[in-house]
């Protein structure tokens, strides 16, 4: 199995639905579930519960085995072991609902006003699945929750104000978002302090930003911080003034009045040093003149 197909089968296994499908499956009591009786329990349609099953099954994770009118599924014994793992894994990366709610309960406080408890709720917890999911994140998940949540409100705060009350916002989009976006976000804050509010995101975010761009970056005295890859939302792209992507295909939704640039970028992943130093320039070259701009449209 290569990269790509091996990458789309934890995709396939780690959706939120095809996991809890895979528990309810694997703790029934015989080991295999009807897709009306899964239906039930998943408070779901059961045409959504069918595709998922049907998903599964084209992905050789669970067998159906007919019974007169009844279409049984149990875990195949291929993937057993690979479906414990997971199990295992998702629970071990799940945040309490405690956690959850203690983080709710504070940024309600600091959005008081903006946004009601209810909402700020729905963010934290639609910001942990797509970390925990889609990101893959295993470490510091309820701080980096927290902080996602937050980032993803004051997007949407932002886009609601009225042109021209905020600094100039810029985001930054690649695939991984651990390469080519963190170095030039962390540039550009670098070079702008509040003069500009910087975002990144990518659309398949990898577990942390590569060990290179951080030694790439620390070599000309620009911090990471706290960075880490995350995935692209509706409300940093309506927030932001411009949108860059960096020559990876990545695909944002457009919306009237923002400025729309792609960077053509070799993809700094797995090459050496050397060849990351020189992206880096390249970058920083492209940020310096984009932040020119940014200086004489505010001026």
């Amino acid at each position: 199995m290569d990269g790509i197909e091996a990458a789309r089968g934890v995709r396939v296994l780690t959706d939120p639905t095809r996991l809890r499908i895979l528990r309810l499956i694997t703790d029934s009591p015989d080991g295999r579930a009807l897709v009306g009786r899964l239906a039930a329990a998943l408070d779901l349609r059961q045409p959504t519960v069918s595709h998922h099953v049907r998903t599964l099954l084209d992905e050789g994770v669970v067998k159906r085995a007919p019974e007169g009118r009844l279409v049984w599924y149990s875990i195949t014994p291929d993937a057993v072991d690979r479906v414990n793992e997971l199990l295992r894994t998702d629970a071990a990366e799940r945040v309490p609902d405690e956690v959850l709610a203690r983080v709710a309960s504070d940024l309600s406080a600091r959005f008081a006003g903006v946004f009601s408890p209810e909402t700020v709720e729905r963010y934290v917890r639609e910001s942990h699945e797509l970390l925990a999911e889609r990101a893959a994140i295993t470490r510091q998940l309820p701080s980096r929750t927290s902080s996602f949540a937050a980032d993803r409100l004051a997007a949407l705060a932002r886009a609601e104000a009225p042109p021209g009350a905020e600094p100039p916002e810029v985001l930054f989009v690649c695939v991984q978002n651990a390469g080519r976006s963190q170095i030039a976000a962390a540039i550009l804050r670098h070079l702008a302090g509040d003069r500009v509010r910087v975002r990144t995101a990518g659309s398949e975010p990898a577990a942390a930003v590569k060990s290179t761009i951080v030694q790439a970056l620390d070599e000309i005295g620009v911090p990471v911080g706290g960075e880490f890859p995350k995935p692209l939302t509706d409300e940093v792209v309506r927030a932001a003034d411009v949108v860059i992507t960096m020559g990876c295909g990545d695909a944002c939704p457009v919306y009237p009045g923002r400025r729309y640039l792609d960077w053509e970028l070799e993809d700094p992943a797995g090459l050496p040093l050397s060849r990351v130093r020189e992206i880096r320039d390249d970058i920083e070259g492209r940020v310096r003149v984009l932040l020119g701009e940014l200086d004489a449209n505010a001026a």
